[in-house]
């Protein structure tokens, strides 16, 4: 079996619900695939950029952005319920099916313009310096989540009532996943079955290069960031 060292895995089925042609729709005049996929290749840290999709026109319009296709994705994978580590993992077994073994992977979302060559050549790094098994980059909460409120039956209160008098900052700082990448060791995924692990190295990201796209006001305030950040060179 011929080794490889990385590649690229964007993931991106057909069917999206909640904004229809979610992954191939123009984002400032382009399809919001093709930024995830020109940060892949500028980065020229991957063997392949790759794209896993059941549809047709994605596939065609990714072909055209520069990525390969080689082939498509199951459809037992391609419903609501199919979990990213499943996606991934398939396409990882399907490769070596086909003789080709990598020792790391990268998955990155096709919603996620805010990807940059320069994060995925730093997470690369991050993976590679010392023992960590991922590179996930994360997001701050912007308020600390100890202090969180519940509604029930029309009412508020805390999830943690001894955190009631607590001050904002006296409490440990917590963080979530951005959404837009993962890099990891191959070995260990198709082991576990599981991205996050006990050496997975956080990659922490500044709130204005965060958006997470699932609505259409979502996605307005995503533009509007992207713009200021090209404005700035940070894009």
């Amino acid at each position: 079996m011929e080794k490889f060292r990385s590649v690229a895995i964007i993931t991106a089925r057909g069917g999206s619900k909640r904004i229809p042609g979610k992954n191939i729709r123009p984002f400032l005049g382009k399809p919001i695939i093709e930024y995830s996929i020109r940060a892949a290749l500028d980065s020229k840290v991957f063997d392949e950029v790759m794209v896993s999709t059941d549809d047709e026109k994605i596939a065609e319009i990714s072909r055209a952005a520069g990525a390969i296709t080689p082939f498509m994705r199951s459809n037992r994978n391609s419903d609501d319920f199919s979990t990213t580590a499943e996606v991934v993992i398939e396409v990882l077994t399907e490769y070596q099916k086909r003789g080709k073994n990598f020792d790391t992977y990268c998955c990155i979302y096709p919603t996620a313009p805010f990807v940059t060559a320069r994060k995925l050549t730093s997470a690369k790094a991050a993976l590679e310096a010392g023992n960590a098994l991922s590179a996930i980059p994360v997001v701050r909460f912007g308020y600390p989540i100890q202090r969180a409120l519940k509604v029930k039956d029309g009412l508020l209160s805390m999830i943690e009532v001894k955190y009631i008098n607590s001050r904002s900052q006296d409490l440990m700082p917590a963080y979530h996943d951005c959404g837009q990448f993962y890099f990891g060791k191959t070995e260990n995924l198709l082991k576990t079955g599981q991205i996050f692990s006990d050496r997975t190295v956080p990659l922490v990201m500044p709130e204005t290069e965060v958006q997470d796209i699932d609505h259409e006001e979502d996605w307005t305030i995503a533009e509007l960031k992207y713009r200021l950040l090209k404005e700035i060179g940070k894009v």
